[in-house]
């Protein structure tokens, strides 16, 4: 029974670090789950429950900088509260009606229609929407890195 639960692990910590890369995944957290269901099914044999805690706060972490990756993106260059809104609305819409597409040009239109609703210029718009673009590719980095990381460590302590 034992080797049933490794390989559910193995194979949640795999599909998480493709999560990682694919918008439609929850790819950390998976990789958490993986953690949890070996943790529990090896009864804490390749690494502790405080081991686990630390994946989790991690884990919690790279979600929400996830989140409000391009909100923050979209700040940094200017943004006001409804570009910021915007950008965060555009991610969700983005996300759920266009996939990765979405994703990346949700945050941007949503920052750009805002700020001119908001009577913002047009350039000042665009730059918001630029912001919320890149913060939205430096979470997604983050997300890879995160997991990659999570990955490595995972099969490490099965190994050694």
């Amino acid at each position: 029974m034992e080797t049933f639960w490794l390989i559910v692990s193995i194979l949640l910590v795999l599909v998480g670090f493709l999560g990682s890369f694919l918008p439609v995944l929850p790819g950390i957290p998976l990789i958490f789950f993986g953690y949890l269901v070996w943790g529990v099914a090896s009864q804490w044999a390749d690494f502790s429950t405080q081991a686990l805690l630390v994946v989790g706060l991690v884990t919690g972490g790279a979600w929400l900088a996830d989140f409000y990756a391009g909100a923050a993106g979209a700040s940094r260059y200017g943004a006001s509260r409804y570009g910021i809104a915007g950008s965060i609305a555009g991610a969700i819409i983005g996300a759920i009606f266009f996939n990765l597409p979405g994703l990346i040009v949700g945050p941007f239109a949503g920052a750009v229609l805002m700020e001119i609703f908001s009577g913002k210029p047009r350039r000042e718009a665009l730059r918001a929407g630029w912001g919320a673009v890149l913060g939205m590719l430096a979470g997604g980095l983050l997300k890879i890195v995160v997991a990659a990381i999570l990955t490595a460590l995972f099969f490490w302590w099965l190994i050694f």
